[in-house]
């Protein structure tokens, strides 16, 4: 059958959404299918992708950062996307990522084309935009929008069911199908430490939005800093919090914490090769307890342990894996423990051999194919039936 992906975000864009897309784009064409993927412009950082399938891109705008973050580049998207959808060879099922109003312009398209719809449901954009903004009346028609565009899914995939019982408090009937996450495999997996690099680092890869909380990552490497001054901290990525993390970095570690644009995969992988570990964390203020950090997987698929500090089920998550390998540490949110987390990787880091296997078992049991076979198989379950 023809499947038509829509997103605003795909690669050689890097992050989570982006590799995830590109695998169920694969699984869907290995399995005989037709995809087209309706999507942006790539941003210049990234330079020109080689596409192996349909993508057909569009200009849109992009933030300082170059990310498609904000109303004025959401819309810039989700205006011509009601023309593109509409004028285009409507495909059997549509596939649909986040933001909300990109959701709920499918939805309107794909009711008048008489076509089912699925929608990503990987997080929950109301509850994330309450650490953005205080304006009841914006929360409020996020909510309606969101809830808008889920509604009239023939299915729903996400990667937890901590995101479906959320759903479901909020009065989502959509049926929805847990699917988990992995890491690209094609891209992320096992090699030696390039020697590149002229001191140790911690890293920090992917988007710093006010829910992150990545500033708790500043204020340890400033405690941990003083007892070992040959380290460094990188931040590598976007996102709204980039000039108060900046400002923080050049008052606690000056010269110490290093902040890099977003780089494509094959460009990321090497950098976790050389990491002592990679860090992520979750603020636990933003009442957005039930999410999931899902970069791990790419570092822990390189070989590369995680620093994890927050709530939410990620710590939970290497904690077990911990259990057969050393997957990292997981701290309580303050930066006496994330200082304690770091102390612990540098003075005891993982040898190649332990490198290695950890990233066998993260191929072996999480890697992001196997995702993409269950979204594959929601979507192939959903031809035929009629628009919510």
């Amino acid at each position: 059958m023809r499947v038509t992906i829509v997103s605003r975000i795909y690669l050689p864009e890097p992050s989570a959404a982006s590799f995830a897309l590109d695998a169920i784009a694969r699984r869907l064409t290995a399995a005989g299918h037709e995809v087209d993927v309706v999507t942006t412009q790539w941003p210049k950082a990234t330079g020109a992708p080689i596409d192996s399938m349909n993508v057909y891109r569009f200009p849109v705008l992009r933030d300082s950062r170059g990310y498609v973050r904000g109303y004025l580049p959401y819309l810039s998207f989700d205006v011509p996307l009601f023309f593109r959808l509409l004028l285009r060879r409507r495909a059997d099922v549509y596939l649909v990522e986040p933001p909300p109003t990109t959701g709920a312009v499918t939805r309107i398209v794909t009711a008048i084309l008489r076509r089912p719809y699925i929608y990503d449901a990987a997080d929950i954009w109301s509850d994330a935009a309450a650490m953005a903004t205080r304006s009841s009346f914006v929360l409020r028609l996020l909510r309606k929008v969101e809830l808008f565009a889920v509604a009239g899914a023939t299915g729903a995939v996400t990667i937890s069911q901590g995101v479906v019982d959320r759903f479901r408090e909020l009065g989502s009937r959509t049926p929805f199908t847990v699917v988990g996450f992995g890491a690209d495999t094609t891209v992320f997996g096992y090699a030696e430490a390039t020697g590149a690099h002229d001191s140790p680092y911690f890293v920090y890869a992917g988007s710093y939005s006010e829910w992150h909380g990545a500033d708790i990552f500043i204020d340890a490497f400033a405690i941990f800093l003083p007892q070992h001054p040959e380290y460094r901290l990188l931040f590598i990525g976007n996102g709204s919090e980039r000039a108060r993390l900046t400002a923080r970095a050049a008052e606690l570690a000056p010269d110490r914490v290093e902040f890099r644009d977003p780089v494509s995969a094959a460009h990321l992988a090497p950098i976790l090769h050389d990491a002592v570990a990679s860090l992520a964390s979750l603020h636990p203020d933003a009442d957005y307890d039930y999410a999931f950090t899902s970069k791990v997987y790419s570092s822990l698929a390189s070989g590369c342990p995680t620093v994890f500090a927050g709530p939410g089920p990620t710590g939970p998550f290497l904690i077990a894996a911990g259990q057969s390998h050393r997957a990292g540490a997981v701290a309580d949110y303050n930066p006496e423990a994330v200082a304690r987390a770091l102390e612990s990787m540098a003075e005891n880091p993982l040898t190649p051999p332990q490198r290695s296997s950890l990233a066998a078992w993260t191929a072996e049991h999480h890697s992001l194919d196997t995702m993409a076979d269950r979204v594959v198989s929601v979507v192939e379950n959903s031809r035929g039936s009629a628009p919510r």
